[in-house]
Order: C-alpha cells, then sequence, then structure tokens
C-alpha cells in the first residue's frame, strides 16, 4: 500500500502543475488508512507535496496516531488493550 500511496501522491503532484483533474484527497487518505501512510510520509517529503496545508496533515497524523496504535496493541499487548475498551463500552 506504501507503494500505492506513493505513486497516488506523485501522480497528483503531477497534475497539480499540469492544471489537471487532481486526485482526491479521502483518495489518499483511504490509501493511507488502508497501510499506505509510510509511502504517503515518504512522499510527502520527497516530493515535498501535502505538507503545507494543515487540514490534510491534521489528518494524515490521525491516521498515523491511529495505526501506532493498533500496532502496538496487536504486537505488544496482543490485542488486549482493545479487549478492555470493549469491555468498558458494553
Amino acid at each position: 500500500m506504501s507503494l500505492v500511496a506513493f505513486a497516488l501522491y506523485a501522480e497528483d503532484k503531477s497534475r497539480a502543475q499540469n492544471n489537471q483533474w487532481r486526485i482526491a484527497e479521502n483518495t489518499l487518505h483511504f490509501c493511507e488508512l488502508l497501510g499506505g501512510w509510510l509511502g504517503g510520509f515518504i512522499a510527502q517529503k520527497t516530493l515535498r507535496h501535502k505538507t503545507v496545508k494543515s487540514s490534510y496533515q491534521i489528518v494524515f497524523w490521525g491516521i498515523v496516531g491511529l495505526h501506532l496504535v493498533f500496532w502496538s496493541d496487536y504486537l505488544f499487548l496482543k490485542g488486549s488493550g482493545f479487549a478492555i475498551v470493549e469491555e468498558w463500552i458494553t
């Protein structure tokens, strides 16, 4: 997914420079959410794309945070952190 995200960022940057129809931000965010956040981060740094727009960055870093929480729980707590939250909800 990171390769797909990087490619989408590159395509969007190219379209922006050529005044063409752009890739929707929701599409980029969805790709990040599916696991392409690292590719999106690398694309932002190397292509200098989507780095200034604060509304985009807020959602992007929220997605990164979700991934960090999920994978930390899965790898280090064996998913028990989510089980505790589920007990609180019910």
